[in-house]
């Protein structure tokens, strides 16, 4: 199969979607990969080590696209992309398609097979193409929030590890997932008091059972929420829908009422935050001030750490690339459910039923569009 790297052009992306080491396994299967010059160039990657992993380097975008069948990418593509994507193509990248309508426009015109990698699971119902930017993201958001509660910074002037005799800073976790958890482990060794909350008890024993010092656990409600949000000196949100926009669980009214000088830091703002004032932004500007808060809303924090984070990203889609490459996409989506509920437009339909419901699209069943056995239906 003919794969495609394109450079990433949303606003300061620096990851790539496939590394060198990827790009040679494919060609060690028989595979054509073509990338766009200059794609690895934040991740600390040459074209130079690209070619001699084997693959065609170019620097006209469009030839990517025209000569791929199956285009590799970290984020759905922007507007001078969409014109690119045609019937019959296969593009796997991160989309959240629930919240840029725009994006799912394009890619329903273009009636290629989109695939969210964001919504691809393992035979245990995780998500492995997610996961590693999860663990990233929520090991860099304390350190992240830590800066920011410097004075200089703007924030309270807070150390929170504190020091001897005073109380360390408070961080308040929304989500217990890979995020949450990653996040409270990195608090936790700051030296932090840390609360995480989660309507999952099986997730907050999870985390319990890691007996991670100065960490309590709390079953999430909406009182409970708005109880611990207004102690924090640090708030993350780290909750996840998948396919779905991320309920605002903290309201406006809440985060008035936080200390002036505290910091939220909002990590799933791409698929809508889990706080009323959060809005995206990037990492050239990072942050904004609302309610004497400074809320960090970067939409690609693991782009902070190009290097570590294209590594990880490679390696987890790297095993779903040479499935679809080796087999095709039917016999791929055939062989592996969980890759079929990544699949979210398909012909110019959406195919997904909860991005459908999300977004009050028309849903059409995969199985009217993609010819598959009854188990992936």
């Amino acid at each position: 199969m003919r794969v495609g790297v394109p450079r990433e052009r949303h606003p300061n992306e620096s990851r790539v979607a496939l590394g060198p080491y990827a790009v040679n396994e494919l060609r060690r299967e028989g595979h054509r990969v073509i990338v766009e010059s200059g794609a690895g160039e934040a991740s600390s990657i040459s074209d130079a080590q690209y070619l001699e992993a084997g693959a065609i380097v170019t620097e006209e975008p469009g030839r990517v696209y025209e000569e791929s069948e199956l285009v590799v990418k970290v984020y759905g593509p922007t507007p001078g992309e969409y014109g690119y994507l045609r019937e019959g193509m296969i593009l796997l990248s991160f989309l959240s398609l629930q919240v840029n309508p725009q994006m799912m426009a394009g890619i329903m015109r273009s009636r290629c097979v989109a695939v969210a990698s964001e919504a691809v699971r393992d035979t245990r119902g995780g998500l492995p193409i997610l996961t590693p930017m999860s663990e990233i993201g929520g090991r860099l958001v304390p350190q992240i929030g830590a800066h920011y509660l410097q004075f200089q910074a703007g924030g309270r002037g807070i150390l929170l590890g504190g020091a001897v005799g005073v109380r360390p800073g408070r961080v308040v976790i929304l989500g217990a997932g890979m995020v949450g958890s990653a996040a409270a482990r990195v608090a936790s060794g700051l030296g932090a008091e840390v609360t995480v909350l989660d309507l999952d008890l099986e997730r907050l024993r999870r985390l319990e059972r890691g007996r991670l010092r100065n960490v309590t656990t709390l079953a999430s409600s909406s009182l409970a929420v708005r109880e611990a949000a207004l102690a924090a000196d640090l708030l993350i949100g780290a909750v996840h829908v998948v396919s779905s926009r991320t309920p605002a669980l903290v309201d406006r009214e809440t985060v008035e009422g936080m200390r002036p000088g505290s910091v939220i830091v909002d990590v799933d703002v791409d698929s809508g935050g889990c706080v009323e004032t959060s809005r995206p932004t990037t990492l050239s500007e990072p942050v904004f001030f609302e309610g004497g808060v400074t809320h960090y809303c970067v939409k690609n924090v693991p782009a902070s750490v190009p290097v570590t984070a294209t590594r990880a990203l490679s390696n987890a889609l790297l095993p779903y690339v040479k499935r679809i490459a080796g087999t095709g996409l039917v016999d791929a989506l055939n062989a592996d459910p969980g890759l079929g509920r990544g699949v979210a437009v398909a012909e110019g339909r959406i195919v997904d039923p909860v991005l459908a419901r999300s977004t009050g699209e028309d849903f059409t069943s995969i199985s009217a569009v993609i010819p598959l056995h009854d188990e992936v239906r």
